[in-house]
C-alpha cells in the first residue's frame, strides 16, 4: 500500500511523508492500523542495518479504528520490545514513559491514521524532543478526531460532512483547519443563520 495522497488544503492542515530510516541512539515506532506496514516498509528500506536498528527498537501498536490489527506484521520484525494495546489511550502511559525515559538521538515514526499521529506527535512535542526528530507517514482510514468550535467537545473517528457534534447535537462542518494542542480538526455549526437547512452528510472521510 502507498502513502495516502491527501489534496492541496490550507497552511494548518498537516503534510505525511514517507517514514526513512535515521541513524539513531533508539528507534520509537508508533502506529496503529495499516500503520504497521509502513512501519515494515521502514525496516526494509534499511536494509543490511536494519537488525541494529531492530536491536534498538520500541514499537507500539495499536488496532486502526475500523478494527485492522496487523500487529502480528510488526511483531515478526523482531524489535527489542514490541507492544500492542487495544486503544491510543491505554497505550499513552507507555508511550509517555519511553518519551520521559529517552536520551539524545530518540528518532520517532509515526504511522497510521491522523489521530494516531496527532495524538502520539502531541505527548513528543510535549516531552520536548526537536519537531526533526519525528517522521510521520499516513496509512489506513482518512476518519478525524474533530472539536467542535461552539461546545469544545471532541467527537473520534468522523466519517461524514456534516455530522451531528456527540456533545451538544449540532450540525457541524468538517473544516480542515487543524489544532495540534488538541490533535483535532475543528467543527463550526453549518446551520446557525437557517436552523434546519442542513446538507445530506456524505462520506469524505472514509
Amino acid at each position: 500500500m502507498t502513502k495516502t495522497v491527501f489534496e492541496k488544503s490550507i497552511r494548518s492542515r498537516p503534510v505525511y511523508d514517507e517514514l526513512q530510516p535515521r541513524p539513531g541512539t533508539a528507534h520509537l515506532c508508533v502506529a496503529d492500523g495499516e500503520g504497521a506496514e509502513a512501519v515494515c516498509d521502514l525496516f526494509a528500506k534499511a536494509g543490511t542495518a536494519a537488525a541494529e536498528m531492530l536491536a534498538r527498537s520500541h514499537i507500539i501498536y495499536v488496532p486502526g479504528p475500523t478494527g485492522t490489527d496487523l500487529f502480528a506484521k510488526v511483531q515478526a520484525l523482531g524489535a527489542a520490545q514490541c507492544h500492542r494495546s487495544p486503544s491510543f489511550w491505554a497505550a499513552e502511559p507507555r508511550l509517555r514513559k519511553v518519551l520521559a525515559d529517552a536520551h539524545m538521538g530518540l528518532q520517532v515514526y509515526l504511522a497510521g491514521t491522523e489521530t494516531l499521529i496527532g495524538l502520539a506527535q502531541r505527548d513528543v512535542i510535549e516531552a520536548g524532543l526537536p519537531h526533526d526528530a519525528v517522521q510521520t507517514e499516513h496509512r489506513g482510514s482518512l476518519s478525524r478526531r474533530v472539536q467542535c468550535v461552539h461546545c469544545k467537545g471532541i467527537t473520534e473517528n468522523v466519517t461524514t460532512d456534516p455530522f451531528t457534534c456527540s456533545h451538544c447535537g449540532l450540525n457541524l462542518f468538517v473544516r480542515d483547519h487543524y489544532s495540534r494542542r488538541l490533535a483535532a480538526f475543528q467543527g463550526v455549526n453549518i446551520d446557525a443563520e437557517d436552523p434546519g437547512t442542513v446538507p445530506p452528510a456524505v462520506e469524505r472521510f472514509k
